[in-house]
């Protein structure tokens, strides 16, 4: 009877573990309903961590570990983090001795949160010697409980809490208050979760911040380049309406989505990928906000297709497409294509200009910093064809070697670039160009790509003009004082302007109508420094309007009439004489170019002596008659028209000796100690 009753507890014993473990049986999220007791105890828990998507291993109080499996009962028990073959059934006193030693004493703390080593085999197997997987081992590791993501040892795991805490994510991934969790699990066994931007949802998976480890890659770093690229595209379609926009690399499909949703029948999105997990992401991300998915090829611009919409309630539809992105941008036309590859874009830069109407626009976003920070010159020369060293402007001179590649790429087609921004933070390199068909556009383009000479002691830099020769290019005079060669030549880079200051104020007004707070702050800093005055003289100046104006006369060309409209359906070039007015355009605005790169005031500071602050400075070098403004590239910049001697001789003059206040200061005392 003994046996009989033994055997039955540990029969009720498994089923109470076959209850706690969920659905999937051997899975190693616990479900919601064995855990509501867990949660009612955790009182110190925080609510943004919830109990349903926490790991077995993750708790708080060791009471909570041990509800995991019935000690009060009889029978032998099997440990919740162990598999059998590792550790055998066992009675209640031992198991507890079990968990108390090894699974809680075993831990790395975050906010109160122990993650306690586990055994299951939640990580994929290491074979062994044979190659035999089966008989290998199961590692050890413990989950972390921002990501979820599975590391072995503990050291390695505390480093990757620091980068958590560094990038600000101290709370978990798996917000309930928030993020909404899909019953469908995902293909790695782990549920969804819901990220919500501009108003759109988007389902991740678990790992979506490690490429390597995820199918839907998704950083929430990228951000300011999703709105600045919303915002350019915004602008388009104020210029012509439907725009055919492609997001060639759609991985969640958030950016293609946010356009759909805010611009609805503006717009005509195309979302392509290559990843099939990604295209089902994409259309499950389509469902999520209510968007119509069109699986089948679009219908001809200016043809009235087959449509669901209700009169009076505009439907947004989104193309997905399973296809490479050279072979899309190959077969097909577009107003507006946006690459994000993880890495350089140069391989698709040939398809992008094949097919893209003219004055569409082409935006690049480059994310292999190594090689545009020139931390990899050898990457660099093999990508870019450019030869950089490390400067104090080395972000402009990323954004410039970007630019002449694409513009490279752009005259293998017959076709010029207008460069509407050119935004290079710690991240990414962006880079929006309007297409201007033609060779005489080409032409114009290719004589803007020229080498840059450097002075590699004294960091002065000037642009070689055409058949120029190379001795005393440099105004700088190291060349003479100092042995040897100073001077380096770099590039080829782009010559020309990095910013279109209609544009951008478009993209200003466009930030403002859809409630972009966080991207606005950037937009006026790249018009203050497109026009290269300070705050006061750009706000209460009369530049403001005459630039407004005068691009808007590019804009207007686009759509006067229906003759346009039909030019813009046939995707044809313009006729000369536009084409011509247009060239005429660009020749008249290029006095008002801002000047290229910027000195950093702490780079040429002066020693013993202590700078003025930097907006006194700007407008010490304003009053002595330069063009002056601070950069986004920077924060100590100053870019300017001035040459580096001219700089510095600003700022000496308002330079103030560091022993001047101390010796003031002990003058003012005695004088307070002299009897009158």
């Amino acid at each position: 009877m003994a046996e009989l009753k033994e055997a039955d507890a540990a029969q009720l014993h498994q089923e109470d573990v076959d209850n706690k473990r969920g659905d999937g049986g051997d899975g190693p999220f616990v479900a919601e309903e064995t855990l509501k007791s867990e949660s009612a105890t955790d009182d110190d828990a925080k609510p943004s961590i919830t109990t349903a998507e926490r790991h077995l291993s993750i708790q708080t109080k060791l009471e909570g570990l041990e509800m995991l499996v019935d000690l009060s009962g009889a029978g032998r028990k099997s440990c919740p983090l162990c598999p059998e073959e590792k550790f055998k059934a066992c009675y209640s006193h031992k198991l507890r001795r079990h968990l108390q030693n090894l699974h809680w004493k075993v831990y790395a703390e975050f906010e109160g949160y122990r993650m306690c080593i586990c055994h299951l085999p939640c990580r994929n197997v290491k074979p062994s010697l044979s190659g035999d997987h089966a008989s290998g081992r199961h590692v050890a590791h413990y989950h972390c409980i921002v990501c979820s993501v599975t590391i072995a040892r503990k050291t390695d795991m505390i480093s990757h809490l620091k980068r958590h805490v560094n990038k600000g994510e101290t709370e978990a991934s798996y917000s309930g208050t928030s993020d909404v969790l899909f019953e469908e699990p995902s293909p790695s066994g782990q549920a969804y979760e819901i990220m919500k931007e501009l108003g759109t949802n988007v389902q991740l998976l678990p790992n979506h911040t490690t490429p390597q480890k995820s199918d839907t890659y998704f950083n929430r770093k990228m951000k300011p380049n999703r709105q600045l690229v919303f915002c350019s595209l915004a602008v388009l379609a104020e210029e012509r309406n439907p725009v055919e926009c492609l997001d060639a690399f759609g991985a969640t499909g958030i950016m293609g989505l946010q356009w759909a949703k805010h611009l609805l029948n503006a717009v005509r999105v195309t979302i392509t990928d290559i990843s099939e997990t990604c295209v089902k992401m994409i259309k499950e991300n389509c469902k999520l906000n209510n968007i119509r998915v069109d699986g089948g090829m679009r219908v001809p611009r200016g043809s009235d297709g087959p449509s669901d919409e209700v009169e009076g309630v505009p439907i947004a539809t989104v193309e997905v497409v399973k296809m490479d992105a050279n072979v899309i941008m190959h077969l097909r036309p577009f107003d507006y294509i946006h690459l994000d590859p993880f890495g350089t874009a140069v391989n698709y830069l040939d398809a992008a200009f094949r097919n893209v109407r003219n004055l569409g626009i082409i935006s690049v976003t480059s994310t292999d910093t190594s090689s545009l920070y020139a931390k990899s010159p050898n990457v660099t020369l093999r990508h870019y064809g450019c030869h950089i060293v490390r400067t104090e402007y080395y972000k402009e001179l990323a954004a410039r070697m970007v630019v002449a590649t694409v513009a490279r790429a752009a005259a293998r087609c017959n076709k010029g670039i207008e460069v509407l921004l050119a935004v290079a933070l710690e991240h990414f390199v962006l880079v929006v160009v309007r297409v201007l068909r033609g060779p005489v556009q080409a032409d114009e383009s290719a004589k803007k790509l020229r080498k840059l000479m450097h002075c590699q002691w004294c960091e002065e830099r000037v642009f070689l003009k055409q058949g120029n020769m190379v001795d005393d290019t440099l105004p700088c005079n190291c060349h003479g004082s100092l042995p040897g060669k100073t001077a380096v030549q770099l590039g080829p880079l782009w010559s020309g302007p990095l910013f279109n200051t209609g544009f951008l104020r478009r993209m200003l007004s466009a930030a403002v109508k859809h409630s972009m707070d966080d991207i606005q702050p950037l937009v006026k800093t790249l018009i203050y420094e497109s026009e290269c005055n300070t705050l006061k003289s750009l706000v209460h100046g009369p530049s403001a309007l005459t630039n407004q104006v005068e691009c808007g006369v590019v804009i207007k060309t686009l759509n006067t009439g229906e003759e346009s409209g039909a030019a813009d359906q046939s995707g044809k070039r313009k006729i000369a004489d536009e084409s011509g007015n247009f060239v005429k355009k660009l020749k008249s605005d290029a006095a008002l170019d801002h000047p290229p790169f910027y000195y950093s005031i702490h780079r040429h500071s002066i020693r013993g002596m202590n700078m003025p602050k930097l907006n006194k400075f700007l407008q010490y070098l304003t009053e002595a008659g330069f063009r002056v403004s601070r950069t986004h590239f920077d924060p100590t910049g100053v870019r300017t028209d001035a040459t580096l001697l001219q700089f510095k001789s600003v700022l000496a003059k308002y330079s103030v000796p560091t022993c001047t206040n101390a010796s003031a200061t002990q003058t003012s005392s005695l004088n307070k100690n002299q009897p009158v």
